[in-house]
């Protein structure tokens, strides 16, 4: 793996990202929910409809735009299913608002 360490704004970088394509995942076109939304539905569907910000060459310190890709949780899992476990323990853990 290329860097090891999320730079200290990855989480404004990410939101900035999330809010940049209004919460459509870019690779199927899903509405993900916003922070605070959700309450309603079942965990699963909460877990399916959460946004995640993947790093398309696999180096979470490569914070570059043309880096960047707003995806829902089914697709990140996607692509790190197919770099073959190139995912860092708790990287895809849950948190439900």
């Amino acid at each position: 793996m290329k860097g090891d360490h999320y730079s200290p704004n990855w989480p404004q970088l990410a939101l900035s990202k999330k809010q940049s394509v209004n919460w459509v995942c870019e690779r199927c076109g899903v509405q993900c929910l916003k922070p605070g939304e959700g309450k309603g539905l079942l965990k699963e569907e909460r877990y399916r409809f959460r946004m995640a910000v993947h790093h398309c060459d696999y180096d979470p310190s490569n914070n570059s735009p043309s880096n960047l890709m707003a995806l829902c949780s089914l697709c990140h899992l996607y692509y790190h299913r197919r770099q073959q476990g190139n995912i860092s323990l708790g990287q895809l853990s849950l948190e439900f608002y």
